[in-house]
């Protein structure tokens, strides 16, 4: 099959890669011609393990190219998709001037019969809006043409992107008639044959299911992040009650761990914009708005468990910092925890040292004007001069540090395991100090 997938970030650029893999002829575009110069000379923008072979691999067969064209894009496909951002307006609704906009560029173009996928997480309605946008252009050249529309979001983990997609454990499709839940089925064939993934829905019970997944989610974080903090002032460790409670079917062990809490792109943002949602329509959204203050909370919980440490004194401490990415096996560090950390040690009159593999491009812009903050380009070097090491992206490199070498380099002799990676008799016994997320007082 012939598409054009609009946008050329985490879940166009995925998308784009993974369905030209199974043979389908693939235009990827993006209004943003550096990104896409960068594209064609097979320059990966973002970090995800596997994309960038996927995007070799199909580019060199001919079956994925790049463009900053919308007359490409019509021209080429009439499946197209909307993989655009909806990042959080200041009332925490989603923006949607990305993908309206695309629904505008599209129906100026447009000259044949086609289906509009939308990609994007997006509130109930927006599949509304993208054909009013469209058929409002048409309109205006006086075309009589069928263009559909039909939700088909995301469920991509940032790290995983390429496995999820290539094998889905639900693909999610909101159509409003046959021909396009036909046409979306002949499309995701390759991914459904040793059983059908496919789930077909109403459109808006499609767009609603993202954010509720998204939320639930969230909300089992925030829930055990809660019975983390009243651990550890009974003495409890929460990670043997992780596995006392996982076990159970109707509970499962998935995002059961405690830490520093959520961040990256999508949990906060969808949260906002569910809550947003619920407060337009009347209706409460508790649980919602306890997980969003559960999450704000927690991502402090680091910062005062090493100022109670050090009795209030930061100043002149200098702090070892593993990690700046959300979480592992991503470069991203959008509202990451690392940046809560650092701005709260740093504001107390602390030096960070911080190190992460692969996300220290993207933190050095962002904490360019923070003079407390050191970015360095090994583990070691972020313990050089170092009284205590926190600990807050779980990178597999972090996982089975030398203990006793920490003894002798951290000045102060204590770790801050913001992910729970450690066994706290382990580290003691190497004459460190421990202080973990629930791991009892």
């Amino acid at each position: 099959m012939h598409v054009s997938v609009i946008g050329a970030g985490y879940v166009g650029l995925v998308t784009a890669a993974c369905l030209a893999d199974v043979g389908n002829d693939v235009l990827c575009i993006d209004i943003d011609a550096a990104k896409i110069e960068r594209l064609r000379r097979l320059e990966i923008t973002i970090h995800e393990p596997g994309l960038d072979r996927l995007v070799e691999r199909n580019a060199a067969a001919g079956r994925l190219r790049f463009s900053s064209s919308y007359d490409d894009a019509v021209s080429h496909a009439t499946l197209i998709f909307i993989a655009v951002g909806t990042p959080s307006g200041e009332d925490g609704s989603a923006d949607l001037s990305h993908v309206i906009s695309c629904a505008q560029e599209l129906g100026k173009r447009i000259e044949r019969d086609s289906l509009i996928v939308v990609k994007s997480t997006v509130p109930v309605g927006t599949n509304d809006q993208v054909r009013a946008a469209v058929r409002s252009e048409l309109g205006k050249r006086h075309k009589q043409l069928s263009v559909t529309t039909a939700s088909n979001p995301e469920f991509l983990k940032e790290g995983f992107a390429v496995e999820d997609f290539m094998k889905p454990d639900r693909i999610i499709v909101g159509v409003d008639d046959a021909q396009s839940a036909e046409t979306m089925r002949q499309l995701y064939a390759p991914f459904n044959r040793n059983r059908d993934r496919l789930i077909v829905m109403d459109i808006r019970s499609a767009e609603f299911t993202k954010y509720a997944a998204n939320c639930m989610l969230a909300v089992r974080i925030s829930f055990m992040n809660e019975m983390a903090n009243l651990a550890d002032g009974l003495g409890v460790d929460i990670e043997q009650v992780r596995h006392g409670i996982g076990s159970d079917p109707r509970i499962g062990p998935h995002f059961l761990y405690a830490g520093v809490g959520f961040g990256g792109s999508c949990f906060p943002k969808d949260l906002r914009a569910m809550v947003h949602t619920a407060a337009r329509h009347d209706e409460p959204a508790d649980m919602l708005t306890a997980a969003m203050q559960v999450n704000a909370r927690q991502r402090g919980i680091l910062a005062a468990k090493i100022d109670r440490f050090f009795d209030g004194g930061l100043k002149g401490r200098t702090i070892a910092l593993w990690g700046l990415a959300f979480k592992a096996n991503t470069d991203d560090i959008r509202e990451a925890p690392s940046l809560s950390l650092i701005d709260a040690l740093t504001s107390g009159g602390a030096k960070v040292r911080a190190y992460d593999p692969v996300a220290l491009a993207n933190a050095r812009t962002v904490l360019n004007g923070n003079r407390g903050v050191e970015l360095v380009n090994s583990a070691e070097a972020a313990l050089d001069g170092a009284d205590v090491l926190a600990v807050i992206t779980e990178w597999l490199e972090f996982r089975s540090p030398n203990f006793d070498e920490l003894a002798r380099t951290l000045r102060a002799k204590a770790i801050f395991d913001g992910r729970n990676l450690y066994d706290p008799a382990t580290v003691r016994a190497a004459g460190l100090e421990y202080f973990g997320i629930g791991r009892g007082a």
